[in-house]
């Protein structure tokens, strides 16, 4: 069964068991989906309401750019985990021979670029959220306020979260090329997101 099939204890019970998957990469994820829905809801919370005429279209923009960015991100909830398996089952793979030793390098860098892959991925997808997420501060009914502040959170657990899981791997990329720029772009993605959500969330804070 999927994780993301789950009920929510069950989710929570494989979660906290002995087993390394799921793991930071698939929680990172669900924090991203969660924070793209929160703002969504928000947005909702504000389309049709005639006191809040001005603030229509960036609601409008974000729900709409928001369901994309949410359903990718719910896919790699288990995306990550299956890349964690591929790496997983690669090293498990025989080695007596020089074939199957050859084999198994490439079974094995093939799925720590899947595994770093998936994460990166994860980050952009939590950075445009997070950008949308920035875009209602101010603009979005502020009775929902705190859960625009709960997304920026979440947004931002998920872009920490998966570019420490981008780091772990990256190590094992093989590609020189692609491990430069999972390095240079996920730094500057995780920098511009940090100086972002402090300030975002002290907004937050200081409207409530």
């Amino acid at each position: 069964m999927k994780l993301v099939d789950m009920q929510v204890k069950e989710y929570l019970n494989v979660l906290r068991s002995d087993a390394p998957a799921p793991g930071g990469g698939s929680v990172s994820a669900l924090a991203g989906a969660q924070g793209v829905a929160l703002f969504m809801m928000v947005a909702d919370l504000t389309l049709g309401k005639e006191k809040y005429a001005d603030d229509q279209q960036i609601c409008s923009d974000a729900k709409e750019k928001g369901a994309a960015l949410y359903e990718e991100l719910v896919q790699l909830v288990d995306k990550d985990t299956e890349a964690f398996n591929l790496v997983s089952a690669a090293f498990k793979m025989p080695k007596g021979t020089e074939e199957e030793k050859a084999a198994r390098k490439q079974a094995i860098a093939e799925g720590t670029l899947a595994a770093t892959e998936v994460p990166f991925r994860a980050m952009e997808l939590g950075y445009e959220g997070l950008m949308l997420a920035k875009s209602m501060i101010g603009r979005s009914n502020p009775n929902a306020a705190s859960d625009l502040g709960v997304s920026v959170l979440n947004l931002t657990g998920c872009i920490k979260g998966a570019w420490l899981n981008v780091k772990i791997n990256l190590p094992g990329v093989k590609d020189q090329a692609k491990a430069d720029h999972f390095a240079e772009k996920g730094q500057k993605m995780f920098d511009e997101a940090d100086a972002v959500a402090h300030d975002l969330y002290d907004q937050v804070a200081n409207s409530l």
